[in-house]
């Protein structure tokens, strides 16, 4: 970075400090449901419950893992905070 100016070096200081969160967040969510504790209740119409599902890389692809249609929704939704909640 020896040609940028400041008003870059603060964008690349901010998405670092928001990349870190993101991973901090993933991490402990991580380390909670290897932990055992899930959140209570279903997570659809049709009675499956959140602890049913696997924990990591196992919930996206697998045998059990959870359906497309809400894979599709998540992705949404963590797009949705990006461009309109978590603004500069």
């Amino acid at each position: 970075l020896t040609d940028a100016d400041q008003e870059r070096f603060d964008r690349l200081r901010y998405v670092e400090i928001k990349h870190g969160r993101i991973c901090q967040l993933a991490f402990l969510g991580q380390v909670v449901t290897r932990g055992g504790l899930h959140l209570p209740g279903d997570i659809d119409y049709s009675g499956d419950s959140f602890d049913s599902f696997p924990n990591g890389i196992a919930a996206i692809i697998g045998p059990d893992s959870i359906p497309t249609a809400g894979l599709v929704q998540i992705i949404a939704f963590i797009g949705f905070l990006e461009i309109g909640v978590m603004k500069d």
